[in-house]
């Protein structure tokens, strides 16, 4: 398999680690959706990013589609997210409030950066966004006192969170002080010193 796409990208990111940890095996191309995006065109009309290539050529695009996939590809036993009911659907709203962080991440730099003038309403808005998610998320993480969001193994939430976060303070140190988040700050050291984390990793890279 082929996985392309940046590891500054959380949303590369979380797949890179879940291939990892299901110890299967794929080659990285860490193409830019800027220098590299007609490229990317050429397997994702959209040319974003995450962009998996199976060994059949497939091409699957979107994380969740992709992570849905690698879930096929393991033992049951060995999955990263429930098989069902309330424990499933509790993961699966976690890892969504994560990705929906990072998403908002990306449109606040883009609107700072890329415009000439940025709309003070956007801006204000994707900052409430970004500290109303960051909120739920601590309040939600300080109910829990196993190791990992929903037990003593990681799952797809707890890199979906720990990944936006990483992304969201590089992107925006001026906006995002993990001091004001301790349950989320402690979430996030514990698995940024893990080896598949330190290996699946990447400076911020701005655009150029």
């Amino acid at each position: 398999m082929i996985l392309i796409g940046q590891y500054d990208s959380s949303f590369v990111r979380r797949v890179g680690i879940a291939l990892t940890l299901y110890d299967l095996s794929f080659e990285h191309r860490p193409w830019s959706v800027f220098s590299d995006f007609e490229a990317l065109r050429g397997l994702n009309p959209t040319g974003r990013v995450p962009v998996l290539v199976l060994d059949d050529d497939e091409v699957l695009i979107d994380t969740h589609a992709i992570l849905d996939h690698l879930d096929t590809l393991v033992a049951p036993e060995r999955r990263l997210v429930p098989a069902e009911g309330p424990a499933r659907r509790h993961s699966l709203k976690v890892s969504a409030l994560a990705s929906q962080l990072a998403d908002t991440a990306v449109s606040l730099f883009y609107e700072k950066v890329l415009h000439e003038a940025p709309s003070p309403v956007l801006v204000e808005r994707r900052g409430a966004q970004l500290l109303g998610g960051l909120a739920a998320l601590e309040a939600e993480r300080n109910e829990r006192r196993t190791t990992h969001w929903f037990g003593e193994r990681i799952g797809h939430a707890d890199i979906a969170v720990a990944a936006a976060i990483r992304h969201t303070r590089d992107s925006h140190p001026d906006l995002v002080d993990l001091e004001a988040y301790p349950a989320l700050a402690r979430h996030c050291a514990a698995l940024e010193a893990l080896p598949v984390f330190t290996t699946i990793s990447q400076p911020f890279l701005p655009p150029a």
